[in-house]
């Protein structure tokens, strides 16, 4: 009888899971290689699984729902059509679940085996995502989602992973001795349980007045976790410059409708500001970096992520690969491309994945400036704002006059464990320099 195992694929640099949105065969269907298994989803973009091989789904090892790690055996699939009870099921984590004498410290007293098995308990009450694994250690250990809610996770977007929960388990016993011998305050009964306390403290909240409760949907939350991941991971800093781009308006004026009917699109001033970027970053190398521990990796590549907003109001990074080596021509079909497949939910895992730096366009929502998040692992991003017109005052042979020109502002926000203020300070600079230089006699 052949095998053969559906592993979770790598999905990029910054992705080590994704969750199992929906299984679009069950055990004991057919599968033709290439064939769609099954749909998951990550904190950047939607995707689909081929199968490797033609036969039959003989196990499915990760339920809808679930998150599965990347390299991960998701699924079985028996090339000869086996019977799905002839497959041994293969374990639904990367790790097998760690014995309780081994999961705490040697020191803790271990709770003795009983031959009854431990009350079910019920995770549906907490608004935290926990893994089969964790929820196994929390059932094993007696831990009750209230516990579990208060421990601070590590993992993607807060996630408690198997070391955050072992680290509390070895810490839990020495503070239960501690309250027991020291002299406990006696508490009033209460009618709510903890499993139902969150339910319970959102429903009787009061608001001040008529209100709507939205909950979240599940991207909205992934990108919650990735924000504050962002901001708990990267101290942040933002430098602003205004920057005078009154010759590139005047030229981007004067060859957008010829551009249009040449290439049948639109020319944006995206395309443009990326391609300032890219200049800056190839004099200022160390902007492009990425941090691993004690060390700095510096990519000789550059990958431009452009932050887009959806039609659902969420936001997504699609990026530009080596964006050092195409024109503005070749830029500009690539941002419009794939804002267009954003926009129609046809990005691929490979579209998102990869990117060095990223630029934010706050300026297509009105807004003259913005301190941007940086999207891990990265350490910096832009954000540029709306071009408006301003009284300004230019030096002249004949000495100084107000005139009326094109300005915008940049913001720079850099990780300041590894980017200090003089280097941030000075790439932004010189992108705006880059753009207040800009050739207006130049052909597109």
């Amino acid at each position: 009888m052949a095998n053969v195992e559906l592993i979770l694929p790598k999905m990029g640099e910054s992705v080590a899971e994704a969750t199992i949105t929906s299984w679009l065969k069950a055990e004991g269907d057919s599968i033709e290689a290439e064939e769609s298994v099954v749909e998951i989803a990550t904190d950047k973009v939607d995707s689909e699984v081929p199968s490797p091989a033609d036969g039959v789904i003989s196990k499915i090892l990760v339920a809808e729902g679930e998150v599965a790690q990347v390299g991960q055996v998701i699924a079985i699939i028996s090339t000869d059509g086996a019977d799905a009870d002839a497959v041994m099921e293969a374990p639904k984590t990367d790790a097998t679940p760690i014995p309780v004498a081994t999961a705490v410290d040697s020191a803790q007293p271990v709770a003795q085996e009983t031959s009854e098995n431990p009350p079910t308990q019920d995770f549906s009450s907490s608004e935290r995502f926990y893994s089969p694994l964790v929820k196994n250690i929390a059932q094993k250990e007696g831990i009750p989602v209230s516990e579990l809610d208060q421990i601070n996770g590590t993992g993607q977007g807060g996630r408690v992973t198997k070391n955050d929960i072992l680290s509390h388990i070895s810490t839990r016993g020495s503070k239960q001795n501690e309250n027991a011998n020291s002299p406990q305050p006696v508490k009033e009964k209460s009618t709510t349980s903890p499993a139902s306390k969150s339910v319970t403290a959102t429903a009787d909240k009061d608001f001040g007045g008529e209100v709507e409760i939205i909950e979240m949907d599940r991207m909205r939350k992934l990108i919650a976790g990735h924000m504050i991941n962002s901001k708990t991971t990267s101290p942040h800093v933002t430098s602003f410059v205004e920057a005078d781009v009154t010759n590139l308006v005047n030229w981007r004026n004067k060859n957008k409708k010829a551009y249009e009917q040449r290439e049948g699109e639109k020319l944006t001033f995206t395309p443009i500001f990326i391609e300032a970027i890219v200049k800056a970053i190839k004099d200022y190398p160390m902007i492009n970096i990425v941090v691993d521990g004690d060390n700095i990796v510096r990519k000789k590549f550059i990958n431009i992520g452009m932050a887009t907003a959806l039609p659902s109001g969420n936001l997504i990074v699609p990026v530009i690969k080596n964006a050092d080596s195409l024109n503005l021509v070749g830029l500009s079909k690539s941002v419009n491309g794939l804002a267009n497949k954003a926009r129609t939910n046809k990005l691929s895992p490979d579209d998102i994945a990869g990117g060095t730096y990223t630029i934010s366009n706050v300026g297509s929502f009105g807004n003259i400036m913005g301190t941007p998040i940086i999207n891990q692992p990265q350490v910096a991003i832009m954000a540029v704002g709306a071009i408006t017109k301003k009284p300004a005052v230019l030096e002249t042979e004949h000495g100084d006059v107000i005139a009326i020109r094109h300005k915008m502002f940049l913001s720079h926000s850099y990780d300041h464990r590894v980017v200090d203020g003089a280097l941030g300070g000075m790439f932004v600079r010189r992108v705006a320099d880059y753009l207040e230089q800009f050739d207006i006699s130049r052909e597109v």
